[in-house]
């Protein structure tokens, strides 16, 4: 893509749903984004559209701030932008809990079932999908946080952390106890990943390897 997006299909592309991506807008705008390969237009009845992984990436950029008199203001971060980001774990996430950040976890969820639905060959949903594989660490989260397991740095209470590994398709969940750890797995499981316990040789810590499971 040679040329950034105009302002109109950039509120297009903010306004989609967070994790699917589905659009809203005009058919106008939404040819415009398909041509720009930004999106694509599902072969299924609704025959809704869809943000690419292009679209993606421009969503999760924040915009250039736009030219004008005074002095020049600080690009709003990531976190600010609206995009929903699941706890991967750590003490420098600071996101709200409580009940509106449940609500949004579970939409974010239920959204990642229809993604499933809507993307996976035999429309499974019991089964990751191409997004899920390209946002391993996010996908892990998102799971592990939508059945109740509590990220580690919200509170006193230590709990799960997610983390990117050197091995493709693969990321490491790391717990306080035994007992944690094996729920994140069971929980894992059930949402469509493999798991293997593993032994941190240098600080005899346990983790979790997991990865998204394709049959």
């Amino acid at each position: 893509m040679s040329r950034a997006p105009t302002a109109a299909q950039r509120r297009v592309i903010d306004a989609a749903e967070p994790v699917t991506g589905r659009l809203r807008g005009t058919p106008a705008q939404l040819a415009a984004l398909v041509k720009r390969g930004l999106a694509f237009r599902h072969p299924r009845p609704p025959h809704d559209h869809f943000l690419t992984p292009a679209g993606h990436r421009i969503r999760e950029t924040p915009p250039e701030p736009e030219p004008g008199p005074g002095p020049a203001t600080e690009t709003p971060a990531a976190a600010d932008s609206g995009v929903f980001a699941a706890r991967v774990g750590g003490e420098a996430e600071a996101v709200p809990a409580g009940p509106a950040r449940a609500r949004e976890v579970h939409s974010a969820w239920q959204g990642l079932l229809e993604l499933r639905r809507m993307t996976n060959p035999d429309g499974a949903a019991d089964r990751p999908c191409g997004w899920e594989r390209t946002h391993l660490v996010r996908a892990a989260a998102l799971a592990l946080e939508a059945a109740g397991h509590r990220p580690a740095g919200t509170d006193a209470t230590e709990g799960y952390r997610v983390r990117a590994t050197p091995q493709p398709e693969a990321v490491a969940v790391s717990a306080p106890d035994d007992g944690t750890l094996a729920a994140c797995a069971a929980t894992l499981e059930k949402a469509g990943w493999q798991t293997g316990t593993h032994t941190e040789p240098r600080t005899r810590a346990r983790y979790l390897l997991a990865s998204p499971r394709r049959r």
